[in-house]
């Protein structure tokens, strides 16, 4: 079973939409965080360290990622899905777009 983290910058649109998108999957592990200090839950060493693969929305994610977690980024793969920061939660575009770019690399 593979551990996926979704991560954004709040983990209040976005990354939760994913998490929740991908939870009923029996294949893998999810989990979502935002990379800001006032996320609703804030990124840690520890969920860095847990993840195989970590999906950022943006690139300023990868790069806060790679400057702050570079120490628990042993095993992971960091993969940027370039959504922006334009949507609700569970907006219906939003799910297709996950839906559709995450599915290449989860199959």
């Amino acid at each position: 079973m593979k551990n996926v983290l979704f991560v954004c910058s709040q983990n209040r649109l976005r990354s939760p939409t994913a998490e929740q998108v991908f939870s009923t999957r029996r294949d893998i592990e999810v989990a979502s965080a935002g990379t800001n200090h006032n996320a609703d839950n804030p990124l840690t060493h520890e969920l860095v360290a847990w993840a195989d693969i970590i999906f950022v929305m943006e690139k300023t994610h990868r790069a806060k990622l790679q400057k702050k977690y570079k120490a628990s980024l042993k095993k992971a793969r960091v993969i940027c899905l370039d959504i922006p920061d334009d949507y609700e939660f569970m907006d219906p575009e939003l799910v297709r777009l996950l839906e559709a770019k995450v599915a290449r690399y989860l199959g």
